[in-house]
């Protein structure tokens, strides 16, 4: 080859900006590489399947012509191309489509992966709605549990207030110890019993704070005629059953 003539025109009159030769090389190498994956696919041999769906296809989309036994039989009988069947021509206009199986499954398989995903989409469901049914459970029983502790909260702020009232009343009679340990509020700092004295008394751990409260209320009702709810002290019996607005706690609620 002869040497190139770097001061002629045609070579002055080339772009040559840095990077534009790289630029032009890469959209060659991608036309070209297309233009074999094209070759190739022209020239690729169809398989058997391939060629049965392509000739499959186009004879269902062509129409039925003359030389189709059937066709030619409904002429016969006066039916004409595009009409609908039946005598008053309430049947169907297009035949029946082909429901071709390709894949290599028995028959009813189908059917049966049908029926499965319908049943694991209902297990499912149920999954959900017994979880949904555990969650509102769970909420409940926090809710009733939130309820209890909040009203036993309550039940012993009054059982301390009946503590406090019975000891001051007590203390206005001179009696110096309770009826019982737990009528009056017990010391901070107070020495403790030797185990033995206290196995034969019964301990306020065996009393609910309810049941405490009870007792309580009626000692200080019979015995001093205070209610703890009213917070007032009555003259006498009569006085406290006929002017006080109830004779129970259920009843000052």
């Amino acid at each position: 080859d002869e040497e190139e003539d770097y001061m002629s025109d045609l070579f002055i009159k080339q772009d040559v900006r840095p990077g534009l030769p790289m630029v032009r090389r890469m959209k060659e190498a991608i036309q070209k590489e297309e233009k074999q994956k094209e070759a190739n696919e022209k020239n690729r041999q169809k398989s058997i399947k391939e060629e049965e769906k392509e000739r499959r296809d186009l004879v269902l989309k062509s129409a039925l012509g003359n030389e189709n036994k059937g066709f030619a039989l409904l002429q016969k009988m006066g039916y004409k191309s595009g009409q609908a069947l039946g005598k008053s021509g309430e049947g169907i206009v297009e035949p029946i489509p082909l429901n071709i199986k390709t894949g290599l499954s028995g028959l009813g398989h189908e059917e049966l992966k049908k029926r499965k995903a319908e049943e694991k989409l209902e297990n499912y469901r149920q999954k959900l709605h017994m979880k949904k049914q555990a969650n509102e459970q769970a909420a409940d029983q926090f809710r009733i549990r939130f309820k209890n502790k909040q009203e036993e909260r309550k039940m012993e702020g009054d059982l301390r207030k009946s503590q406090r009232a019975c000891q001051q009343l007590d203390m206005q009679k001179d009696i110096d110890v309770p009826k019982e340990t737990w009528y009056w509020l017990e010391p901070e700092e107070e020495d403790k019993k030797d185990e033995e004295d206290n196995e034969d008394e019964c301990t306020s751990s065996d009393l609910s704070v309810s049941e405490k409260l009870h007792m309580l209320t009626a000692y200080l009702r019979e015995e001093h005629f205070y209610c703890i709810w009213c917070g007032t002290t009555y003259e006498d019996s009569e006085d406290l059953s006929s002017n006080c607005p109830g004779n129970s706690a259920a009843d000052h609620d």
